[in-house]
């Protein structure tokens, strides 16, 4: 199976709910307008740099919760951000799944990896400018996860061999 994921709706993403989210906590006094605008993302270079790196982490950390359905015959490591997050190209994970896996579920997995990216990505965002919503996002990331896993659990229902009439 393969998953195909736009690094720029990821950050598009990103870039609104952290809009959203500090529009939410605007108030009356300057000093909440000040923290609401630094909650969110732009494309500005520290900005971008930071979700960049932030989605690359969260991309290592989802091919290791899923593991077991990837295979690389890769033996080096850097700390270089993914090349397809930094160049915002599309970011395609495959997977090998089990001949009974069920792959109504495919459009699941899709989705259920996007918001853990997104989702990821803005809590450690939220961990530098806005700690009390960092760990709501951490939630939803591993929500995401779980049903990313269920998703992959799925198999079909074996079928009865016939024999002759």
């Amino acid at each position: 199976m393969t998953i195909t994921l736009q690094t720029k709706e990821l950050v598009f993403d990103i870039q609104n709910k952290t809009y959203l989210t500090g529009r939410s906590r605007e108030g009356e006094d300057s000093a909440r307008f000040v923290a609401a605008s630094n909650m969110q993302t732009s494309d500005d270079a520290e900005n971008a740099y930071q979700v960049h790196r932030s989605l690359s982490n969260a991309l290592a950390a989802l091919k290791t919760a899923f593991a077991e359905y990837l295979s690389s015959e890769s033996t080096t490591a850097d700390n270089l951000i993914e090349s397809h997050i930094d160049g915002d190209t599309a970011l395609t994970i495959t997977l090998t799944m089990p001949a009974n896996y069920n792959p109504a579920t495919a459009d699941t997995v899709g989705a259920a990896f996007h918001q853990y990216l997104v989702n990821e990505a803005i809590a450690d965002w939220f961990t530098i400018t806005n700690k009390a919503d960092a760990t709501d996002y951490k939630s939803l990331a591993q929500s995401a996860l779980d049903t990313a896993r269920r998703a992959l659990y799925k198999r079909k229902r074996p079928t009865r061999p016939q024999y002759g009439s």
